[in-house]
């Protein structure tokens, strides 16, 4: 029986259209079985139109026309069969180790201080506390990029993802750049934290899920192999900007010695006449020059607003340096095809370490799970104190043994301290990460926490430091702080792997992504916490020594009374090491005790993320996917994912 004809509606015209009981496909035969619209006959039927009497057949959507930026796309980057596994370890080598590079962030922190003194800071120079916190936006910005975005990066692949890398990270540093050069301090966070810390986030997760999907039989060595560049990458960094540093650095116009010329303060700023006007200055000390790490700097009065420290034109160049090389490790990103193993490997049947799910689960299914806050929990608790002591380590170094052992620690010693740290992140990384495959995940964290006797112990040496200086002290401060950093730098080549034992191969990346917010509150925390202990320390430690001094004296030695005392440290004009000058003899300088409340106050928070490991059990099974294991996945699983 025939259906009447239904009446629709389509853009304000009316049409009729026929419900039959069955469609008639295109080429059906009399024994072929009825299609519907989902068969490929009906897609074949749906790809033609008529035009009169001839059916013509619809072109593809963009046939003969890929698009300019195709060969980004996940498909256009699947491996040909036979393909190294091994050959696209370079290529994702080149992307962290010019990521990595952030770590070597404490090299910018004293020139970014002092960029209009150029020798010691001026008046209007950023301090120390507002330079800081550029390094923690950046840390912010890569937890809320691989949160978000850690599912499109799985989706759209490596290649894609870290071509957008390179784009924000050498895009970030021109900002940078740029804020530096015209003393624009908004420009620096939006270039460094915001550009910058996308590109983070973007280029550390893609290689390492990437590398994990290549070695599923090493996801511990997968890891370990992704993020040794990364840690390595502050120590290939650190020399390089010490160079540029020393080819662009200009030293401002040199007046003479202190005591030779005539200085006059003004609201706290000090000023002499050259060529017949007042000009701004500041007084470089013995100190402040041994810091600088240049050879024929001598100490006294130089204008401000002349010289050139370099950090503009050093991060220019990194800016294009990395962004070519980050281009170059996009271009050779390969993942493999989804039936792919490794040669004479099966997915293990049984597992022998509890810890080891059986399953996977979603990825918004691991925020419901206890397992994932405990875990996040000990990484921000564990990071805290390796992120903190990475982004300081030169400013750390210059101030706790800079006055006590000048003749050892210069800045070229502290830069050299920056590179070792990077050393052993790298190493430690790498290490920690193998070790994992057979100490198991949880056990390697458990070793981490021996940072909590070797913090609460650093502070021990700095006080002896004070009273006695002795190099034994400072290569002991060294190796504390080489474990410590050693520690961080496994926590964080592990946790993908631990991610992967506990939820499963199959969403790991994006729980990865979301995971790694521990470690970005740990970047905004340990840097900002630093800093405000250390202005506490500071002040309390100024204010001592001011107490100390004659009124006469310090009315010599400043040109201002002993009551205008918070605009002189407001001004820079009174430092530590200037009231040192004129102390009673016999006084000790309280500058390497700076850091000793900061060092506590992490040891504390290392404890506490001990116990958040040592709570965590395996996902319970109600978790996973329904009938998925780690090497198959069903339909529902499917839809979840695309969900």
């Amino acid at each position: 029986m025939m259906r009447l004809p239904t009446k629709v509606s389509l853009l304000g015209r009316s049409f009729r259209r026929f419900n039959a009981p069955t469609a008639t496909c295109l080429f059906q035969t009399p024994t072929s079985a009825p299609c519907n619209r989902n068969d490929e006959t009906f897609a074949i039927r749906s790809q033609h139109r008529s035009v009169g009497s001839v059916s013509k057949p619809l072109a593809p959507k963009d046939a003969g026309n890929p698009g300019l930026f195709s060969f980004l796309d996940r498909d256009a980057t699947i491996a040909p069969p036979g393909y190294n596994r091994f050959a696209t370890v370079p290529f994702s080598f080149l992307i962290q180790l010019s990521i990595g590079s952030v770590y070597a962030w404490s090299i910018f922190n004293a020139p970014l201080t002092r960029e209009i003194g150029v020798v010691t800071a001026a008046a209007d120079d950023w301090n120390l506390g507002a330079v800081l916190p550029i390094f923690s936006v950046c840390a912010t910005t890569l937890g809320v990029t691989t949160a978000l975005l850690g599912p499109w990066a799985e989706r759209s692949g490596p290649r894609k993802v870290a071509a957008a890398a390179a784009v924000g990270w050498g895009g970030g540093l021109l900002l940078t750049s740029i804020g530096t050069a015209y003393h624009f301090l908004p420009a620096c966070y939006v270039g460094y934290g915001l550009l910058g810390g996308l590109a983070w986030g973007l280029g550390y997760i893609a290689p390492v899920s990437n590398l994990m999907k290549w070695f599923p039989d090493r996801r511990g060595l997968a890891t370990g192999l992704a993020l040794t560049a990364f840690g390595g990458g502050a120590m290939l960094a650190t020399p390089i900007n010490e160079a540029l540093f020393q080819l662009y650095f200009e030293l401002p116009t040199y007046l003479g010695a202190a005591e030779a010329v005539d200085l006059v303060t003004e609201q706290g700023r000090r000023f002499a006449t050259v060529g017949g006007e007042l000009k701004e200055v500041v007084i470089a000390t013995s100190n402040d020059v041994n810091a600088l790490g240049y050879e024929g700097v001598p100490p006294g009065v130089y204008v401000a607003g002349t010289g050139n420290t370099g950090a503009a034109k050093t991060f220019a160049t990194l800016g294009v340096g990395y962004f070519v090389a980050m281009v170059a490790g996009a271009a050779g990103q390969r993942v493999p095809h989804a039936d792919w193993k490794p040669q004479g490997w099966n997915p293990p049947t049984e597992q022998t370490d509890a810890m080891i799910t059986q399953g996977n689960v979603h990825h918004n299914t691991a925020l419901r799970t206890p397992q994932f806050y405990l875990l996040w929990m000990a990484v921000a608790g564990n990071a805290i104190a390796g992120v903190t002591v990475m982004s300081c380590a030169k400013t750390i170094m210059a101030d706790v043994f800079g006055a006590a052992l000048p003749a050892i620690v210069t800045g070229g010693f502290a830069a050299g301290y920056v590179a070792a740290l990077s050393g052993v992140n790298m190493m430690g990384r790498f290490g920690w990460a193998a070790a994992s495959d057979y100490l198991g995940r949880k056990n390697t964290y458990y070793l981490f926490g021996l940072g909590v006797p070797i913090l609460a112990a650093l502070p021990s040496i700095t006080t002896a430091l004070v009273e006695t200086p002795n190099p034994v002290l400072l290569y002991t401060f060294i190796g504390g702080s080489s474990l410590v950093v050693s520690f961080y730098a496994g926590l964080l080549s592990v946790l993908p792997a631990y991610l992967a034992d506990l939820y499963g191969q199959k969403h790991v990346g994006a729980i990865h992504g979301r995971q790694l917010t521990a470690w970005s509150a740990a970047a905004l925390g340990g840097p900002m916490l630093l800093s405000t202990l250390r202005d506490s320390s500071y002040k309390s430690a100024v204010s001592d020594l001011a107490s100390s001094v004659s009124p006469e004296a310090f009315q010599a030695k400043f040109g201002a009374g002993i009551d205008q005392l918070q605009t002189l440290v407001d001004t820079k004009t009174v430092t530590i090491a200037h009231l040192m000058d004129v102390v009673p003899p016999g006084t000790l300088d309280p500058t390497p005790c700076l850091y000793n409340s900061t060092l506590y106050t992490m040891s504390g928070l290392l404890a506490a993320a001990f116990v958040c490991n040592s709570l965590i059990r395996p996902v319970d099974p109600k978790f996973y996917l329904e009938n998925t294991t780690q090497t198959t996945q069903s339909p529902t699983s499917k839809q979840q994912a695309s969900s």
